[in-house]
């Protein structure tokens, strides 16, 4: 193996980056996610290891299991190539990538799940449906364009991290908080749920007779303001669900 390898150019990163949002492309039961990681890096180590067998040897080590957000793995693959890269010169074995790998996926895939999944999915369409009454169907298209705003942007961010930090992305990353931003992100969707619910409440009313809309509307907040005392104080949730439709069925025979 030659201890002098090529450097990196700007288009093969950004190959390997446009690569790794096709991750979960070749997902299969065994190795999950190791065939889109393997395929994403590619260009990258074979600019890294001319020699056939070297760039053979390159391609096995990242066929082992790799499962993890499919978001977040861009700091991983950033990282993996800030390690092959130091693999090529000979500063380190190859082991140390693979360790890497394992060490990162699974911390890195439970920040991924409470961030995008439980708080900038549900926080970006709790605000477009809120939005519904003044966008309509254009709502849909905002979702998509924000969403994928912020995710494509928090995705080339970590890649550059991980290209630039190796193991000391992991600094970087608590640095970010995510969790707490994530926290902040849920409260936007539960006050815009919330905003939409009264508003849907007042339509309906309206609909079905508009001198029981303010009392609608304001039973329909009392209720969710009580819903949440009672689970905070750790009620069953099927509780809260039967008290919300019992009251649903009297404010509909007297309404």
């Amino acid at each position: 193996m030659s201890l002098v390898s090529p450097p990196l150019s700007r288009g093969v990163l950004l190959r390997v980056f446009l690569r790794s949002l096709f991750l979960q492309a070749s997902w299969n039961p065994q190795g999950m996610q190791n065939l889109g990681l393997a395929y994403a890096i590619y260009p990258a180590l074979e600019r890294l290891y001319p020699d056939k067998q070297a760039l053979e040897e390159a391609v096995r080590r990242h066929l082992v299991f790799f499962n993890t957000h499919p978001y977040v793995a861009a700091a991983i693959v950033g990282g993996v190539l800030y390690h092959e890269q130091r693999i090529a010169r000979g500063e380190e074995p190859p082991d140390r990538v693979v360790a890497f790998k394992a060490a990162l996926m699974g911390p890195l895939a439970a920040l991924g799940d409470g961030f995008f999944w439980l708080s900038l999915k549900p926080a970006t369409g709790a605000v477009c449906a809120a939005l519904v009454p003044l966008l309509a169907a254009w709502a849909a298209v905002l979702f998509i364009f924000l969403y994928n705003l912020v995710h494509l942007t928090l995705r080339a961010r970590l890649y550059l991290l991980g290209l630039s930090l190796g193991d000391r992305l992991v600094e970087a990353v608590a640095r970010a908080n995510l969790p707490s931003r994530g926290a902040k992100l849920r409260a936007v969707a539960a006050a815009c749920a919330g905003g939409l619910a009264a508003w849907l409440a007042v339509t309906f009313g309206a609909n079905a007779g508009g001198r029981f809309a303010p009392v609608l509307s304001a039973g329909c907040l009392a209720l969710g303001v009580v819903s949440y005392l009672l689970v905070a104080r750790r009620v069953p949730n099927y509780v809260v669900l039967y008290l919300a439709a019992g009251l649903a069925c009297v404010a509909g025979a007297f309404l």
